[in-house]
């Protein structure tokens, strides 16, 4: 008595799993002995969003050319080290903003537009 019901509850838990992975798509294929077998579809995994994260990453770059070059170079410097001057988070600004090669680069493009 004891067995019969372990058997039902695994056939039980199996075919609860079925479901749940039939309840979010499946498709239907017919073997060569003419036997049709559903399969369910795989879910789809989301990785991590690359293209997202270098969209931002490029957009950061824009916005401080932009700032770069309709402030010009010295005033952008002198708030920036006035940023140095403040606190934890100030000069993580600070060191965020500071202008390297990519930022002068773009800046040098975007100054004609922006004058």
């Amino acid at each position: 008595m004891h067995d019969s019901q372990n058997d039902f509850n695994k056939r039980l838990t199996t075919l609860n799993r079925k479901h749940t992975a039939m309840s979010q798509g499946f498709t239907t294929a017919i073997r060569p002995d003419g036997l049709i077998v559903v399969k369910p579809n795989r879910p789809v995994r989301r990785g991590f969003p690359i293209k997202g994260l270098l969209a931002l990453v490029f957009g950061f770059f824009v916005f401080k050319a932009i700032m770069l070059s309709s402030l010009g170079d010295i005033t952008y410097n002198e708030r920036v080290a006035k940023l140095k001057q403040g606190g934890a988070l100030e000069q993580g600004g600070a060191w965020l903003m500071q202008s390297e090669p990519v930022t002068v680069f773009m800046a040098g493009f975007l100054e004609p537009v922006i004058d």
